[in-house]
Formats: C-alpha cells, structure tokens, sequence
C-alpha cells in the first residue's frame, strides 16, 4: 500500500532523514521508533505532504505521491495525526469531527464514520458539544485520531499519541489503535513508547540519526541486543 524508497528530507538547507526506505501493506500495523531528533516525525510529514521531498520516491497503492501537495494526498486515503494535534479548541467535538470529513460529500458516508468513531471513542459521544479545548490530554489525542478516521482513510499516520499523556491514558489510546487495526486500518506509527510498540504493532523500523539503522517482526526485535540495551534498558537477554 505504501512504499517509500530512499527517501531524503529536510527543512529549508537542513537535511533530516537520510535514504530511508519503509513499506506498509493493506491492514498492516507498523511502528517507526528511535530517540528525539531521530527524523520520524520528518518521515511522516514528508509522507503526508506537509513536507518537500529533496529525493527519493514514495508510492501510495502504485501512485507516486512524493511530489504531490498535501490536500491531494489527503484525497487519495492518507490521513495524518500530528504530535501537535492541530484541533481547533474554540470548535466543540462533533465541529472538529466533521472539518474531518470536510472533503466527503456524501452526507450518509459521514454519518456512518461518525457512528463508527464514536463507537470506536465512547468518551467523545458525551462531549460532542464540549469545546475540544476542555477536554483532557487523552481526550484531545482520542478526538485528533477519531479526526483523521472521518475521511474514512486507507491509511492513518500517527505521530506520536502518547506523548506528555498519563500511563493509564497510554494505554487507552494504545487499545484504540489496537482496535482499528483489527478493524481493518493500516496504521504507520511514530513512537518513543518502544515496549509498548513493540507488542502491539507487526513490524516496526528502528530509526537513528535520520537513517534506518534496524528492521523486522516486532516480537523479535524484543530479543535484539540493541533494542534491549538501548531502548528497554534490559541489556543483553539471558541465555
């Protein structure tokens, strides 16, 4: 579904990523972890358009996209959730739900993906009038997915859900994304959670100064030395 090969990027004359090659197939969950400046939120946005490629190509179902502005990548099934956020906190829920649907004309499609976003986020049906600035930290990373779900997307980019969260709200941003992908949901996931990453996504790239330094099934990379050592801070495995 989507394959980026040698992928550069950057801002401006500073250049982040490095010949970065990743795929994800249909209802794939795959996970792109690495410490702070590492370039995984660069990837994504490079991926989601917000960003210029400088080289390399990237293919989304056989199209290439890599040249492409971001609201015509948005068009074809890519739908990206920032670290950031971006809601619009003086809107209530349902207003913020429905810009998520804004290129949608079919009014009964959007109703269905409002059904099934609330089904799937049950905190928000009983503040659909709140102003999406009261809510909560969890709150606010719930309604951003339940967002970029509206446009009904092939895929879902997710820069980092858990961030400045507390542990219990973690994990119920975790289940949610456990959920869609066992709805059917390709997900390509950025996050510094590695443990928790790595139980839950299928494959995952481990990303180190802009390049792609490690890959595999996700489950074995829990028994890699690196990853142990560096990232779950259980050195090596016993024997």
């Amino acid at each position: 579904m989507l394959d980026v090969r040698d992928l550069q990027s950057g801002y401006d004359d500073l250049q982040v990523v490095w010949d970065v090659s990743l795929t994800v197939s249909e209802g794939e969950f795959v996970a792109l972890v690495g410490p702070n400046g590492a370039g995984k939120s660069t990837t994504l946005r490079t991926i989601a358009g917000l960003i210029r490629a400088m080289a390399g190509e990237i293919d989304f179902v056989g199209q290439p996209i890599a040249c492409m502005p971001a609201h015509e990548i948005s068009k074809l099934g890519i739908s990206f959730v920032a670290e950031t956020l971006d809601l619009f906190p003086g809107m209530t829920v349902l207003e913020n739900l429905l810009l998520g649907a804004y290129m949608v004309r079919d009014r009964r499609k959007i109703q269905d993906s409002l059904d099934r976003v609330l089904h799937l986020f049950p905190k928000l049906e009983g503040r659909k009038k709140q102003l999406a600035g009261t809510l909560s930290g969890g709150e606010r990373r719930m309604l951003a997915i339940a967002r970029g779900l509206m446009a009904a997307p092939k895929i879902l980019l997710v820069d980092e859900p858990s961030l400045g969260l507390a542990p219990k709200l973690v994990l119920d941003v975790f289940r949610a994304l456990e959920e869609l992908h066992q709805a059917g949901v390709s997900i390509l996931l950025v996050e510094q959670n590695v443990n928790k990453v790595l139980h839950i996504t299928e494959r995952c790239y481990v990303m180190e100064q802009g390049r792609i330094v490690l890959q595999g099934e996700s489950l074995e990379l829990l028994g890699n030395e690196h990853v142990r050592d560096v990232y779950l801070g259980m050195g090596e495995p016993a024997a």
